[in-house]
């Protein structure tokens, strides 16, 4: 007979986490095959499954309070470092309804350049509903996305775009297009975004798929200087013959072609 007594779940420090993980990670494999299969109603119903799944609302709150390097970063309303007791709290009261607190702006500088660049810092609570909305949006579209990105993809990082880059140019010299568009975000309508989810996995219709992140208010206490203008620039990778040479560095005897126009 099992005389194990189950784990209390009113106390954060003994969550039965591995548990929860592998609650949440076998509806994200159902609803990365309902993916597979184009089958939409139950790749919605199984994501409102797991948005409403208080093992997702757990390893939310998790993820934005203890995993993230930003878990004592305030947004506005200046809360941080949360108690065991109050994590609990923010789970039980992760809800999505549409709607987001103000964002506070802050200007961080960029690697190598006097350029800033700006930063949003949500609220912990919008945090913890990002990150729950990510876990059921994650597998639907890891079934649709290309199989050679590796952007902000989970499971992917640098080293395996530098791998596959290493395979690309073996035999034969590519051409590699490096594009930089400037403020992209600041200057484009956050409309067009929220069409490829047009219908929400919590169950309801219409265009506005997940606004309220996208349309928060903005808090800025800095302007950032002007920054420079940069452009797009052509490059040729040389053919990489095996040698201790890093993938993609130049040799002798092979061209780097480089065209560049200004915005």
């Amino acid at each position: 007979m099992n005389t194990d007594a189950p784990a209390p779940m009113d106390r954060w420090n003994t969550l039965p986490w591995k548990h929860l993980q592998r609650n949440v990670f076998k509806l994200q494999t159902r609803i990365y095959r309902a993916a597979c299969r184009e089958d939409v109603k139950t790749v919605r119903m199984l994501q409102r499954l797991l948005m409403h799944s208080w093992s997702a609302k757990l390893l939310a709150v998790r993820k934005v309070t203890q995993d993230n390097q930003g878990k004592k970063t305030p947004g506005v309303d200046g809360v941080k470092s949360l108690t065991p007791p109050q994590r609990l709290t923010l789970a039980r009261t992760l809800t999505l309804d549409g709607t987001a607190a103000p964002v506070r702006r802050v200007w961080i500088p960029k690697p190598s350049t006097p350029e800033l660049r700006p930063l949003g810092i949500p609220t912990l609570h919008d945090r913890a509903g990002q990150a729950l909305v990510k876990s059921a949006l994650d597998p639907e579209w890891e079934a649709r996305f290309a199989p050679n990105s590796y952007g902000f993809r989970p499971g992917r990082s640098c080293q395996d775009a530098i791998e596959a880059i290493f395979t690309a140019i073996g035999h034969k010299a590519k051409y590699v297009l490096d594009a930089d568009i400037e403020k992209c975000f600041d200057r484009t309508s956050s409309y067009p975004y929220q069409q490829p989810t047009s219908r929400r996995p919590d169950g309801n219709r219409g265009h506005r798929s997940h606004p309220s992140p996208l349309r928060a208010p903005l808090c800025t206490a800095l302007d950032p200087p002007a920054p420079p203008q940069r452009g797009l620039s052509l490059r040729r990778l040389p053919r990489h013959d095996g040698a201790a040479d890093s993938p993609g560095g130049h040799q002798p005897g092979h061209a780097t072609a480089r065209v560049s126009t200004a915005d």
